[in-house]
C-alpha cells in the first residue's frame, strides 16, 4: 500500500493569534493570589469567613466558631490560622482567647484583583 504524503504549502507571514491587549498576571503575583485562593478553596474556611462577616465588626472569639462548624478547638484554630496567614483575617490575643476579625475590604480587593485579569478584554 502506497505512503501519500500531503504537499507541502508556503509558510505563512501573518500571526495565527493577536496579542494581549489588557493587563497579564505576573508569576509572582500568580503565586500569592493562588496561595489567598486555596485558603478560601475549603468549606469549613468559607463558612468560618462568613460566620464572622455576620458578627458585629465582623470579629468573634474562637470559642464562638467551634461549635456552628462542628468541629474541635485545634482543628479550627488550623483553620483560622491558614486564613490569617493568608491575610483574610487578623487575630488578637485577649487574655486566654484569641479574637479574629475579618480584614476589611479583603474579599472586595481579591475580586476587583481577579477582575482586572480574568476579563477579557472588548474586542477591537
Amino acid at each position: 500500500m502506497p505512503l501519500e504524503l500531503l504537499p507541502v504549502t508556503a509558510a505563512s507571514t501573518t500571526a495565527c493569534c493577536t496579542p494581549a491587549s489588557g493587563p497579564v498576571i505576573s508569576a509572582e503575583d500568580a503565586e500569592r493570589t493562588a496561595r489567598t485562593l486555596k485558603a478560601l478553596a475549603d468549606p469549613v474556611r468559607l463558612r468560618l469567613l462568613s460566620i464572622l462577616a455576620s458578627h458585629e465588626g465582623g470579629e468573634a472569639c474562637a470559642c464562638d466558631l467551634t461549635e456552628p462548624v462542628g468541629l474541635a478547638q485545634p482543628t479550627v484554630s488550623h483553620h483560622l490560622k491558614v486564613l490569617a496567614e493568608a491575610g483574610l483575617v487578623t487575630r488578637e490575643k485577649r487574655g486566654v482567647w484569641a479574637y479574629f476579625t475579618l480584614v476589611p475590604g479583603v474579599v472586595d480587593a481579591l475580586a476587583a484583583h481577579l477582575a482586572t485579569h480574568l476579563t477579557p478584554a472588548p474586542p477591537s
